[in-house]
């Protein structure tokens, strides 16, 4: 019962907090031009992230030095936790599915932020956030891509997209790959979940522990070593912090 009104309260202080801070943005947007709209977004993102990992008690374990050069960040995906947690620690900009830019409050901060949103089914879809990956990565910024392109509980990854390295090789970009879990693997996002239910259940935890491995930059024009290289690292990782869990039991 006690975790069940924990994590109601802490819904109802996010959905609250969350809604004062976009209505501020939202109001004072119309006097400000598009590129200080987008400035003022990054810097709205960050500071909420900050407030959300302090109310839900999220607790994130760095392993690695978390990257200095720009490049395409890619992750395994356990929940929507992953993309938050990885950008409090780097500024970067994620892929996102197309079905969450229409979520309540969440898809509005992804929109005002940055958020590459893309329909996997559809090539139109697909062939445009590949330009603005592109741009984004010239301008400077880093891009955080999920290649299972869902979320998953397996104990390792499923099989990569081969899109992201693709790209990274034709514009020999730096690949970066991350590897996120979670302590409690219920608290990971997947099958039939819906977000409520998964939230309160998540969040009625007093703290919800993440392990996250930022590796050293990957160079190189072949897209199938990028691929396998990441994965097996990614993969490799995983493995250890489950067993650095269980022996904590």
């Amino acid at each position: 019962m006690f975790s069940f009104i924990l994590g109601v309260n802490r819904f109802i202080l996010f959905v609250l907090y969350l809604s004062l801070f976009l209505f501020i943005y939202y109001f004072l947007s119309f006097f400000w031009s598009k590129e200080v709209s987008f400035k003022k977004g990054l810097l709205l993102r960050d500071f909420l992230i900050r407030i959300t990992n302090f109310i839900l008690g999220i607790r994130v374990t760095i392993y690695g030095e978390r990257p200095t050069v720009q490049g395409l960040i890619v992750a395994n995906h356990r929940s929507y936790l992953d993309p938050i947690a990885i950008i409090s620690q780097v500024h970067a900009f994620p892929v996102g599915k197309k079905e969450v830019e229409s979520w309540p409050l969440i898809g509005y901060i992804g929109k005002i932020s940055g958020v590459l949103f893309v329909d996997r089914k559809c090539e139109k879809s697909r062939q445009n956030t590949a330009e603005n990956i592109r741009e984004v990565l010239s301008k400077g910024y880093s891009i955080v891509n999920f290649p299972e392109g869902t979320t998953d509980i397996l104990p390792t990854t499923v099989n990569f997209n081969y899109g992201s390295f693709v790209m990274a090789a034709k514009i020999k970009s730096a690949l970066i790959p991350v590897a996120i879990d979670f302590k409690e693997k219920t608290d990971a996002f997947v099958g039939n979940d819906t977000f409520i239910p998964h939230f309160i259940k998540c969040f009625g935890k007093l703290t919800t522990e993440i392990k996250m491995t930022f590796f050293p930059p990957i160079y190189s024009e072949d897209p199938s070593y990028l691929l396998n290289t990441s994965k097996k690292m990614i993969d490799e990782e995983l493995i250890r912090f489950r067993k650095e869990w269980d022996n904590e039991k």
